[in-house]
């Protein structure tokens, strides 16, 4: 176990949906944290796993059990940024669904990661759309993520180019 942090050191809030999806996040902290005391005076009922990735101190939590939707994550989203205040970045990180194609062979276990494109943020949100005759059809977008984290993207593929060739 590693030394005992304050709450103030956590910068990368992890969102997770699912427990399955919890427990692969933990297997990819490079080390593990201990529990943080707890204050009656927070309000704060989620539960976090607390480790590094990279040199990056991150909570992560997960939705209470029953509780999937977009109502519980902003609940338990809140709940954590009041608690971990110096948090830069809360990803959602999760299972999602995807079609494989000719252009985009995705399959399950794949690590997929979107970036923007046009005036979209890089994220189909499934009730930001409808099907049509002619296929899906997006009615909004998400925003953006952050510059430092679209520069990491395109770090990350360079360096997969790179051992490409």
């Amino acid at each position: 176990m590693a030394r005992q942090l304050r709450r103030e050191d956590y910068t990368v809030g992890w969102v997770c949906a699912l427990p399955v999806e919890l427990a692969a996040a933990q297997e990819m902290l490079d080390e593990e944290h201990p529990d943080l005391e707890r204050d009656a005076a927070d309000n704060d009922e989620n539960l976090y796993a607390l480790g590094s990735i990279g040199g990056h101190n991150v909570a992560v939590v997960c939705l209470p059990a029953g509780r999937i939707g977009n109502n519980p994550a902003a609940a338990v989203a809140t709940q954590m940024r009041a608690t971990f205040k110096k948090i830069r970045f809360g990803p959602m990180v999760g299972s999602s669904g995807g079609v494989p194609s000719p252009e985009a062979d995705v399959r399950l276990g794949d690590v997929v990661v979107s970036q923007p494109q046009g005036k979209h943020g890089g994220v189909v949100k499934y009730d930001l759309g409808k099907a049509t005759a002619s296929g899906f059809e997006r009615t909004g977008a998400l925003n953006s993520p952050p510059q430092v984290l679209l520069a990491a993207v395109a770090k990350a593929r360079a360096n997969e180019l790179a051992l490409d060739s």
